[in-house]
């Protein structure tokens, strides 16, 4: 991790309204975006993904936050900021007891959420810059745009766009990108992301003809230059 990376923040909630409200003032911040509504998602999202921060909700369908903070304590140290309607003290301390690094009860400011989360990554020593690689997008339009030449992607090309400019020159191999193209988690196979970078390139050629932005590293997968 450099620090001309921006963090990449994954938000656990079942509220649409929400989850978009969070994610905007994020951006506003600088901050990198990923929504899950489904504690079942959570797992398998965070080892494909590694965010540098959690912002999980209690109430969830699937599996509640509790059980999923204590799973994930078992392999990650990942800060997690429990977010929820439960405002009792047994709550408050059984979340911090599981390895919680913060609680944050609704209603509740956007713009708290967001000191939150800068004090906890400046704590973590996770605190990252904007990438300055060019690249801003659009969540809820799923577009993107390089040096103000924006173009229009699948929500597939913009998952995995995302996922590769948001660790600037590491590797990712086709299992790992895999895991973040669908939501639902369906088996595909690396013809499947291979064609889906393809696509990807072609578009990012229209914006920035003269420089390469994905690479191949041959026998492995690829990595995104900023």
């Amino acid at each position: 991790m450099t620090d001309t990376q921006p963090a990449m923040i994954l938000i656990v909630e079942d509220e649409p309204k929400l989850a978009a409200l969070l994610a905007d003032y994020l951006a506003q911040s600088n901050f990198l975006s990923m929504h899950i509504a489904n504690g079942l998602d959570v797992i398998p999202a965070v080892r494909a993904a590694m965010p540098d921060l959690i912002l999980l909700d209690l109430m969830l369908p699937g599996r509640d936050g509790i059980d999923l903070c204590r799973e994930l304590r078992t392999f990650s140290d990942v800060p997690i900021v429990m977010v929820t309607a439960k405002v009792e003290e047994i709550d408050r301390l059984l979340g911090l007891q599981l390895g919680a690094d913060d609680y944050i009860c609704k209603p509740f400011s956007p713009r708290e959420v967001v000191a939150r989360v800068q004090a906890i990554l400046r704590r973590a020593g996770r605190q990252r810059a904007p990438a300055g690689n060019g690249l801003v997008f659009d969540d809820e339009l799923h577009t993107a745009s390089y040096h103000d030449q924006r173009f229009d992607l699948t929500p597939v090309e913009f998952r995995l766009l995302k996922t590769l400019s948001a660790s600037p020159g590491r590797v990712f191999s086709r299992d790992q990108l895999m895991n973040n193209l669908y939501e639902d988690y369906r088996v595909v196979t690396d013809r499947t992301v291979d064609s889906h970078i393809k696509n990807l390139r072609r578009k990012l050629d229209a914006a920035s003809p003269d420089k390469e932005l994905i690479k191949s590293v041959y026998g492995v997968g690829y990595k995104f230059e900023s």
